[in-house]
């Protein structure tokens, strides 16, 4: 299977079975806005519950849910005013508009766009027409909004280009009312905001998106052993929800890669293969920032920001970031998880000659976890296969489809990651037992309808 063809079919599958949907579809769309469906938010609730779980599964991490709107003069400290730039061309002949970086990066040229660096365009043509290019100019990526019933530049504020400045400016609450030590961390879950003029492949890259995000906070002779530490943690977790090893890469920033305030940085990157050969992507980091952060705040704010340490001496605690967009996790979990069987896995003729899509999410990920399939929708079986949902629904997300044949039940089961089938038939009037089918494996065991629960406890006991 062409990896450029497993990308589409997986963009195709989650609008088809309701996991990811064009924004605002039947007024045309709204570019690079995307809302989840029914199995969407079931998935991608499952994937921040399972970051959320694993960091707080750290005695030393907490969380935080801070505000999307925040005082301006935060993103002056930050730099993000200043410096949270696009670079962009013009075609002066049809008018697109491209990220320079990009257009270098195509070209297979590494782009260098440090402060004062020269960059030299004048060989490179628009991509659509072959025009000439503008010369380069930046673009701030945030969006503005006002706070107040007045439309004036006292009153501008800005939606939030990334939720780690919400955890800096709380860090002395949560260390003060938590009662916390050094070292620990802050987790938090959130909504960003950027201004993409080139977003694109799919949920890859949006201008409204999730981030989840971990600021660990250190004393600089421990950072280094702490950074290292955090990237394997992090390898750990993405493979225990069942990545492939192969997909995952871990990529150190090049000193002209770094942003001005880190001493190190991983990439960890994920092979979306969005242009059908290897194409490995960022899909989470883990950064090195320093003091820089509180330093500025602690600056601009005039507040200050620092701890005791063992000699009872104030010192700015160092910061190391894991930060992962959940859009992009989620991507990376589909396309990890799509598997095509050539000529299926059933033995019904009707699906022999068929290919089989079966979506091997991990039973913690999965946004069903159970369908129950009566083999009739007549009554008394019916309300045998009733019985059966009314005993499992409490503990889990279910499923109930009595429409088609049981192969294609199973087939549509499969597409969305379904683990288990539970299957009521004619003998189970008789005996009180189902069949449960496995969805990986294909293994069907018989089971009393009074085992089930149990049974499903110890399949769920992650």
């Amino acid at each position: 299977m062409q990896q450029e063809r497993k990308f589409d079919k997986v963009v195709s599958l989650a609008k088809t079975r309701g996991f990811v949907f064009p924004s605002s579809e039947i007024y045309g769309g709204l570019g690079s806005i995307y809302d989840y469906g029914p199995l969407g938010v079931e998935l991608k609730n499952n994937i921040k519950k399972a970051w959320w779980d694993f960091m707080n599964a750290r005695r030393d991490v907490v969380g935080l849910d801070s505000g999307i709107l925040m005082h301006p003069k935060i993103w002056e400290a930050s730099g993000h005013v200043q410096g949270f730039n696009d670079p962009l061309v013009d075609c002066k002949k049809c008018k697109s508009r491209f990220r320079a970086d990009h257009l270098l990066e195509n070209l297979g040229i590494k782009p260098d766009f440090r402060p004062g660096a020269k960059i030299d365009l004048a060989d490179v043509r628009c991509p659509e027409c072959g025009g000439e290019l503008t010369d380069i100019r930046q673009f701030n990526l945030m969006f503005k909004t006002f706070i107040g019933p007045l439309e004036e530049e006292a009153n501008q504020i800005y939606l939030r280009p990334e939720t780690a400045q919400g955890i800096y400016v709380n860090f002395l609450n949560v260390k003060e009312s938590m009662r916390l030590k050094m070292p620990f961390g802050i987790a938090q879950i959130g909504k960003a905001f950027r201004n993409e003029i080139t977003p694109g492949n799919f949920i890859f890259r949006m201008r409204e998106f999730e981030q989840m995000e971990m600021q660990y906070f250190v004393e600089e002779k421990e950072a280094k052993k702490v950074f290292k530490n955090w990237q394997e943690l992090r390898r750990e977790w993405y493979l225990s929800l069942g990545i492939d090893p192969k997909n995952l890469k871990f990529r150190e920033h090049a000193k002209d890669e770094l942003a001005h305030y880190a001493q190190a940085a991983i990439d960890i990157e994920y092979n979306f293969a969005f242009s059908g050969d290897d194409s490995f992507k960022e899909l989470e980091g883990v950064h090195h920032r320093g003091t820089w952060d509180l330093s500025q705040h602690q600056k601009f704010s005039g507040q200050k920001l620092t701890v005791k340490d063992e000699e009872n001496k104030d010192y700015l605690p160092t910061v190391i970031e894991t930060s992962i967009g959940a859009d992009r996790a989620f991507l990376a979990f589909l396309m990890d998880a799509y598997t095509e069987i050539d000529g299926g896995r059933s033995t019904t003729t009707e699906s022999i000659k068929e290919k089989e899509v079966v979506l091997k999410l991990h039973p913690k990920l999965a946004p069903i976890k159970i369908a129950i399939l009566p083999l009739s929708k007549k009554e008394p079986l019916a309300d045998k296969a009733k019985e059966v949902y009314e005993l499992l629904v409490k503990n889990y997300r279910i499923q109930y489809d009595e429409t088609g044949s049981i192969g294609k039940r199973y087939r549509r089961q499969d597409e969305i990651g379904t683990p288990y089938c539970v299957t009521v038939d004619f003998d189970t009037l008789e005996n009180n037992q189902v069949t449960v089918r496995d969805r990986d494996t294909m293994q069907q065991e018989h089971l009393d309808i009074a085992e089930l629960k149990n049974y499903f406890q110890k399949k769920f006991d992650f």
